[in-house]
């Protein structure tokens, strides 16, 4: 499940589904500036548009046959060689490219998603802040003591977040 985290100024709001963030920020009283209210996708770290009105989707019917699985078709320019080789793999070409992503995800780990993520949220929340640089260094050498060490003067929520966007 995606989920999001929304921030009213330097105060965590909360986190969850799109649906659970917009229950939350319609239950909040009106702030005075609109861009004190700030969200964040936790996937990637960057800032969202939320509209407040949003009321959630009803589930469609679930239709027979196969489930919709979010395959997306695109085009792949490869060698002759290359598709020879793909077509003698089990399950067809599609599902070797799918099985060698996978592989390279897993052998790279999620680590630089993660701090990719942290690194975009603290842009826009700490960008300003003291340390800021020296932290953002700290997150890309994977150093967490030192990471929460030069963060310790921000507020605590957006530290805990970056924390739980880097290191979960």
């Amino acid at each position: 499940m995606k989920t999001y985290t929304a921030f009213a100024q330097e105060m965590w709001v909360a986190s969850g589904s799109r649906a659970e963030i917009v229950a939350a920020l319609n239950a909040m009283p009106d702030l005075p500036r609109a861009d004190d209210l700030l969200v964040f996708d936790d996937e990637d770290g960057r800032q969202i548009d939320v509209d407040l009105r949003e009321t959630p989707e009803p589930e469609a019917p679930r239709g027979r046959g196969r489930p919709s699985l979010g395959v997306v078709a695109r085009e792949v320019t490869l060698l002759p060689r290359h598709w020879d080789w793909l077509g003698e793999q089990s399950g067809g070409a599609s599902a070797a490219l799918r099985r060698l992503v996978d592989a390279a995800r897993k052998a790279e780990g999620d680590g630089a998603v993660r701090r990719n993520a942290a690194y975009r949220f603290l842009t826009v929340m700490a960008g300003d802040r003291p340390g800021y640089e020296e932290a953002i260094r700290a997150l890309y050498a994977n150093d967490r003591d030192r990471f929460e060490a030069l963060g310790r003067p921000w507020p605590r929520a957006i530290r805990d977040h970056a924390i739980g966007l880097a290191w979960g």
